[in-house]
């Protein structure tokens, strides 16, 4: 294997991913590449949509990756009668003054689990707009920004469909990833049953007592500098062409009725150049393309209803428009 010299010393990046890495592993088995589409989008300043079954935890590895950090965190639990203000924030009146007071709400923390999005109707989930995107909400005509870092961690569940709504292409194109998480794998299921009994042994009857064993690695200074470096990584202009053609294939491939936007390209471009520091170079290459395209484009893009008859899926029409794409060398 060759070696090369970095142009930016990642020493520290890389411990600090470790670190993380280490203390979400003492409670979670497996899952390997959803930690690092985690870790890439934390890196990248991006979104998350986190979709799975039931039983997979997908809340429980947005709270591990909260407890790694010192900085604030907040979880919403999305129902069918929340309302914007729930998440917002809404306008109190105060006797002793008798003005308006504005009144925060949950959203305004560092790390944001939203749990079950889909179950809230469509007009608190146009209230995310403007915060997932301008890092801002608006009440009264008086704009309140919010603290850095900001990052909205979202789960839902792709097989109920009572009591839920779907999401709007404008809120999917503001999430960075939509991340799939799958069953357990091999002995890891195993393993997961092995750890449950050993925390019971242990006298920590549920996993919110195992999560005390987590602790915080990384404060909001040092992930600013570690996105400093990101932004940092060396991206050769045969690579801007790569992802502009890949992202434009999508408005033209005869299997999707809806394309990438532009976001899509910045999204593809800012998570390569992170995923690069988490592989220890500061540049990136086609490979780290190829391997976020789908996380970055699937929820993105709609099927025609011909290729969804068929039983198509966004992830079969991205590898296959991925693999016409000639490689830059």
């Amino acid at each position: 294997m060759e070696s090369f010299q970095t142009r930016i010393d990642l020493s520290s990046l890389t411990a600090s991913i470790d670190a993380i890495r280490a203390e979400v592993g003492k409670v979670i088995v497996g899952q390997h590449q959803t930690i690092d589409l985690l870790l890439t989008a934390l890196l990248a300043d991006g979104h998350v949509l986190i979709e799975g079954v039931p039983g997979v935890a997908k809340t429980l590895t947005a709270k591990l990756l909260a407890k790694t950090m010192s900085v604030g965190f907040s979880r919403i639990q999305f129902t069918p009668d929340l309302m914007p203000s729930d998440v917002l924030g809404n306008s109190v009146f105060v006797p002793k003054t008798g003005d308006f007071m504005f009144r925060q709400g949950p959203i305004f923390s560092n790390l944001v689990l939203i749990d079950e999005i889909n179950r809230a109707p469509a007009k608190t989930q146009a209230a995310l707009f403007e915060v997932m995107e301008e890092r801002q909400v608006t009440n009264d005509g008086t704009t309140y920004p919010l603290d850095e870092p900001f990052m909205v961690l979202a789960t839902q569940n792709p097989i109920e469909q009572e009591g839920t709504y779907r999401l709007p292409e404008a809120q999917l194109d503001r999430f960075l990833f939509k991340i799939v998480v799958g069953y357990p794998v091999g002995n890891e299921e195993t393993d997961i049953l092995r750890g449950h009994h050993q925390r019971q042994s242990a006298g920590r009857r549920n996993l919110n007592e195992a999560l005390d064993a987590v602790q915080p690695v990384l404060t909001a200074e040092q992930l600013a500098t570690l996105r400093g470096q990101v932004h940092q990584v060396h991206v050769e202009d045969k690579l801007f062409d790569y992802i502009a053609q890949i992202v434009q294939s999508t408005r033209t491939n005869k299997s999707l009725y809806l394309g990438a936007s532009p976001r899509a390209s910045v999204a593809l471009l800012n998570s390569a150049k992170a995923l690069a520091t988490l592989r220890g170079r500061d540049f990136i290459t086609p490979e780290d393309v190829q391997e976020l395209a789908p996380s970055v484009l699937r929820h993105r893009v709609l099927l025609t209803p011909e290729r969804e008859m068929e039983g198509g899926t966004a992830d079969e029409v991205i590898t296959q428009l991925v693999q016409k794409i000639e490689v830059p060398r």
